[in-house]
């Protein structure tokens, strides 16, 4: 390991009230970071999340006209778990998001809608810290919302989302990126640990689909055992980590 990677991890700031999660996927956000949602919509911050597709490629065993809808309900329940009740879908292709023009345009677009001072995402790598390779729907949105978080503060950049109304957004602070495997940052997750369990429960066809095992026990087991280990560099507190990116 690098000095990096076993180096005590910083407390998240906190003078904000309004974060944008950008992800790919339903559940993306529930695999480990809805703990720290939890705890700032606790808190009375304003917290909305942007998805680029509906997963309706994610269950081989349903039709994505079939299983885009069903994942779009679930993760709408999922989010309210945590008080988030601003969901929107961008209507990307599951599976084959392309990274590119239209991607950036359509995050910048939200980020100007939302006017965020946080930005979460997701590991934009292409592996799982050298152990597992990254799926390209993740790399894509990760990358293009690094990008989107400038873009959405240039009026001379996508100048037809200020005629469509969306004003430039420079307000953007940080991009927090969760599932980095250099996280610089973290956040107690101790009093949203049992709801963000809840909150990838509603995942359940997903889930279900995903493993053999009892969907509470393979869940509770994944979102504790994550935030044990996180929290060894984060004053043996459970913690949700955060690789944190300032503007």
């Amino acid at each position: 390991m690098t000095e990096r990677q076993t180096e005590q991890l910083k407390p998240m700031p906190e003078d904000w009230r309004r974060a944008l999660a950008v992800v790919a996927h339903p559940d993306d956000l529930e695999y480990g970071c809805s703990a720290a949602i939890a705890a700032w919509t606790d808190g009375g911050r304003e917290i909305a999340y942007v998805l680029a597709t509906r997963g309706e490629a994610g269950i081989d065993t349903l039709p994505p006209d079939e299983c885009g809808p069903l994942r779009e309900r679930e993760q709408r329940a999922s989010a309210a778990v945590v008080g988030v009740s601003e969901v929107e879908f961008l209507d990307h292709r599951d599976g084959v998001i392309e990274y590119g023009l239209a991607l950036r345009r359509d995050i910048a677009a939200a980020i100007r809608r939302h006017r965020p001072e946080l930005v979460i995402t997701l590991n934009h790598r292409d592996t799982w810290g050298g152990v597992a390779w990254n799926t390209p729907d993740h790399v894509a949105v990760g990358r293009a919302t690094l990008d989107a978080a400038a873009d959405a503060g240039n009026r001379w950049i996508f100048p037809e989302l200020t005629e469509q109304g969306l004003e430039p957004w420079s307000g953007v602070r940080w991009v927090a990126v969760a599932g980095s495997a250099t996280p610089t940052h973290a956040v107690d997750a101790t009093p949203g640990l049992d709801r963000a369990v809840r909150s990838l429960l509603e995942h359940r066809t997903y889930i279900e689909a995903l493993t053999s095992e009892d969907p509470e026990t393979y869940v509770r087991d994944f979102l504790t055992g994550y935030a044990r280990t996180t929290g060894e560099r984060f004053g043996g507190r459970p913690a949700v980590a955060f690789e944190l990116f300032g503007r």
